[in-house]
């Protein structure tokens, strides 16, 4: 069930109307809220001819949680030279900067006998890849983490006593700190099989997504103009870095620059996820400023 409600902690949206769930589910303002918002924006193009614009092509994509968001995009056919995705959280921010995000899976082979039999002989995978988390330091974790803090996160374990499996995703502004956080896990996975001489272990790194801001810098004009459509739209420009990604990332690197807009959500992924109605038409009145904006400045 979807309600409004006054949030009394919220002390900078008082007097504003928050949508929230019953606090059982997760709302999905990431990214309905966008949604919404460009829809509502492309009406507003569309019926007030007086507001000059460019041609502007809108790209719906599903899977972004999943890093899939823009595999079938082709961008051939969008025929855009550069994009915004609207899917930031405080109003008047705009971000050109993502981690840069891998996956990696650790395959442990461990030795397996009959309970009965294992006196110093057993060498259980479980137990082995439980061994490995609970070395991982808090202080790259994404609970031990902050600001430009990059982070190591295990998220799935599966097995049995003679092989198990640690799924990762690893996250990091930079290659050199991507590439030192799998060295990390690696080090302590040779560490804790230092106690289990028949067990073994492999790596597999995959790569997720890369930062934006290689792309974006080359076009700062991108940015710029959204900077100042989000003053005219009436607030306080903040330019920032996302800890975590958008498809903005993956369509920069395929050849379509794009940085991301806010969208007005907070809390993403929680049930305590809530928008805020005032925060949603502003981000409509910085799109429809945006227009105008590329309009003049073409």
């Amino acid at each position: 069930m979807i309600r409004v409600a006054e949030h009394p902690e919220l002390n900078n949206q008082i007097g504003n109307d928050v949508v929230t769930t019953d606090g059982t589910t997760l709302l999905g303002a990431d990214d309905k809220a966008g949604l919404a918002e460009i829809v509502t924006a492309a009406e507003i193009l569309l019926k007030d001819a007086s507001i000059r614009h460019g041609t502007i092509k809108l790209l719906f994509t599903p899977d972004e949680e999943i890093g899939r968001g823009v595999d079938k995009v082709d961008l051939v056919r969008l025929g855009a030279k550069f994009a915004y995705t609207i899917d930031g959280e405080t109003a008047g921010s705009v971000e050109d900067e993502t981690f840069s995000a891998d996956g990696l899976l650790l395959e442990i082979t461990g030795v397996a006998i009959h309970p009965g039999f294992a006196k110093d002989r057993m060498e259980n995978a479980i137990k082995v890849a439980s061994a490995i988390v609970a070395r991982l330091p808090r202080e790259v974790s994404p609970e031990g983490t902050e600001g430009r803090d990059g982070f190591v996160h295990p998220v799935e374990i599966s097995g049995s006593m003679d092989a198990a499996k640690i799924r990762f995703i690893v996250r990091d502004f930079t290659e050199k700190g991507l590439v030192e956080k799998h060295a990390m896990i690696e080090d302590i996975a040779r560490d804790v099989l230092a106690d289990y001489p028949g067990s073994s272990f492999r790596a597999t790194r995959t790569e997720q997504y890369r930062n934006m801001k290689q792309v974006l810098d080359q076009h700062p004009e991108i940015v710029d103009n959204a900077v100042e459509a989000i003053r005219r739209a009436g607030l306080t420009p903040v330019r920032g870095s996302i800890r975590g990604g958008t498809d903005g990332s993956r369509l920069s690197f395929m050849g379509l620059p794009c940085p991301n807009i806010f969208a007005g959500g907070h809390a993403f992924h929680s049930p305590l996820e809530w928008v805020s109605r005032q925060d949603m038409e502003s981000a409509v009145r910085t799109i429809v400023e945006l227009a105008r904006v590329w309009e003049e400045r073409a």
